[in-house]
């Protein structure tokens, strides 16, 4: 499977900026579905209304799917790869 990397910064309301990738099906181009990926991810966090758009959120890449990914991608549609200030 074949995914595309979505490199996104984010501020957090504390003012830092948290680091991550959102990881999708390579066949995803509509950058809102993407975007509604990230703004899920972020009510996890507790980080619900940070902004996140074309400004944070842009594609990367395409690569193939890392095994540990591939299962959450299967369930949810997408996998997030936590890089810094994501706690």
């Amino acid at each position: 499977m074949q995914v595309a990397v979505w490199d996104t910064y984010v501020t957090k309301k504390d003012g830092t900026i948290m680091h991550f990738d959102i990881i999708a099906p390579e066949t995803i181009k509509d950058a809102n579905v993407i975007y509604d990926y990230g703004n899920e991810y972020l009510k996890t966090k507790e980080q619900q209304g940070q902004t996140l758009n074309s400004k944070e959120c842009q594609f990367c890449h395409i690569e193939t799917v890392h095994p540990a990914w591939e299962n959450e991608i299967k369930q949810k549609g997408y996998f997030v790869y936590e890089m810094e200030n994501c706690d």
